[in-house]
């Protein structure tokens, strides 16, 4: 039976719009200037870049949040264009600048998530985004969205800094929102960022398993599991 809720909590990225496509086009966006520039081959430049970003994201911490997401960029793209053999500092600044350029135009929701937010707000729950975003880029990326109206409440991470899966953040998130986490729900992608800490804290979790992951061995088990943003209203049994 899912609990009596007050307050719906979501992730942002990849949860409730594609940023998987976002990011991955504008990479090649850039790689493909760069192919044309230099010679390179621009698909090992993308492949590149994707693997320092994904490293970065997995290993982000509290201590992180104090850096500037600018300067992380660019020195991602410094590191990504060594592996392709070039060095250039104002080749990477200019990398980073037009990456994030390039990555507005991909910024759209998945189909249905404006029809959920719009159910749950009918049914006067309270709604928040949880992610780990920096406050820089995460509010422009929520306006551009178009969903900023049907929040609450945004916990970015440099901003509360703390950063998922800290159970603490949930809870901070459900205290702010006036409620508990025994009336809170938390959906997410990822189940080691979203799922994971959320049941630490004590909230319903609902994990959209896009790729059809499963839950890690010997980890707990999310109280639903859904294929898509479109299962979510039912799994949260409203």
């Amino acid at each position: 039976m899912v609990r009596k809720l007050e307050v719906v909590l979501f992730d942002l990225d990849d949860t409730l719009h594609d940023d998987t496509l976002a990011y991955q086009n504008a990479a090649e966006e850039v790689a493909r200037e760069i192919e044309a520039e230099h010679g390179i081959d621009a698909l090992a430049l993308k492949r590149a870049y994707i693997a320092q970003a994904e490293g970065f994201w997995k290993r982000l911490t509290a201590t992180t949040l104090s850096q500037r997401l600018e300067h992380i960029r660019a020195t991602l793209w410094r590191s990504a264009l060594t592996d392709v053999g070039l060095e250039d500092e104002a080749l990477a600044q200019r990398s980073a600048a037009n990456y994030v350029r390039f990555r507005r135009r991909h910024f759209t929701p998945f189909p249905g998530v404006v029809g959920l937010l719009k159910a749950l707000r009918k049914r006067h729950l309270k709604l928040g985004i949880v992610t780990n975003g920096f406050s820089e880029t995460h509010r422009e990326k929520i306006a551009l969205l178009q969903l900023g109206d049907y929040f609450d409440a945004l916990f970015i991470a440099d901003e509360v800094g703390m950063v998922k899966p800290d159970p603490l953040l949930f809870a901070h998130a459900c205290s702010r929102l006036e409620s508990s986490p025994s009336a809170s729900a938390m959906v997410g992608d990822r189940y080691d960022r979203d799922i994971r800490g959320a049941l630490q804290a004590g909230l319903f979790t609902v994990w959209i398993d896009r790729h059809d992951a499963g839950v890690p061995e010997g980890a707990p088990p999310p109280h639903r599991t859904v294929a898509s943003i479109g299962a979510v209203q039912a799994a949260l049994g409203l």
